[in-house]
């Protein structure tokens, strides 16, 4: 194996470390009511076992690699993350609503960026304990099984995560796509769920923080998927103001005709 690759998989055996000690924290708490508050500015709840979760990564990730940058949703940002060459992007507990309610749905997100793009992903969910994988030279994975997205074109009739907001006909030039919609409370499952072909596609319309995508982003990828902002563009990682326009991720064929339909 190249040397690059090699580097590679050892970061992907550090994150899948960190995931299944993740989720020995978080079933601690789960379903044994957590302190929790909201973070205030629309942001949400967190729960201690969040705090918990991302205390343990800080300490585990950034003493395994102490010149990779640092970007969690729990810890607050600090710009010296923008001078490094790579980067974790990390949200410890995806779904923390779904946490709360002690739905089996939430998950661990976490990758490593280099030079703006993901090089190497895991998304665990722990209640589920199932475990999905990729780096940027090696397929998809689902608990060790190679994985690949739907073959799905066109969007009449496909599965697709989304809310509702995001078919109103205002969206849209012309009629919205009568797709079948689902979702999930966890943005890092949804799009896995793209990646395994249990859904056909992904759709979000909001800015959307790195750390719910970046993992998911690259397993969609290595599946097959495209994967873009609502404009079309390759997302990048690890930017100053951390979010993407949006998020589209499906087979190629579904993605394009979606793609073509938004109003820009």
């Amino acid at each position: 194996m190249p040397e690059h690759e090699l580097g590679l998989q050892a970061d992907l055996d550090l994150l899948v470390r960190a995931a299944r000690k993740a989720g020995q924290i978080a079933l601690y708490y789960w379903g044994n009511t957590p302190k929790m508050w909201d973070k205030g500015n629309g942001q949400g709840p967190v729960t201690e076992a969040d705090i918990a979760v991302n205390d343990m990564l800080a300490d585990m990730l950034r003493t395994a690699r102490p010149n990779y940058g640092w970007l969690s949703e729990e810890t607050p940002d600090d710009p010296a993350r923008l001078s490094c060459e790579q980067v974790f992007i990390i949200d410890p507990i995806d779904g923390t609503r779904a946490f709360i309610a002690v739905d089996a749905g939430f998950s661990h997100s976490f990758a490593i960026a280099r030079k703006g793009q993901v090089t190497a992903a895991v998304v665990y969910l722990p209640a589920k304990d199932r475990l999905y994988t990729a780096t940027a030279t090696t397929p998809a994975q689902r608990d060790g099984m190679t994985i690949a997205v739907s073959s799905r074109a066109g969007p009449e009739g496909a599965s697709l995560m989304t809310s509702k907001g995001n078919l109103d006909a205002s969206h849209w030039l012309g009629p919205p796509p009568a797709v079948n919609r689902l979702f999930r409370p966890s943005l890092a499952n949804r799009l896995c769920l793209v990646a395994d072909g249990t859904v056909d596609g992904l759709l979000t319309l909001r800015p959307t923080w790195e750390w719910d995508i970046a993992a998911g982003a690259l397993i969609a990828a290595r599946a097959g998927a495209t994967v873009t902002d609502r404009t079309g563009a390759a997302p990048v990682f690890n930017q100053q103001h951390p979010q993407a326009d949006g998020l589209i991720a499906a087979a190629p064929g579904l993605h394009d005709n979606l793609a073509a339909r938004l109003k820009r």
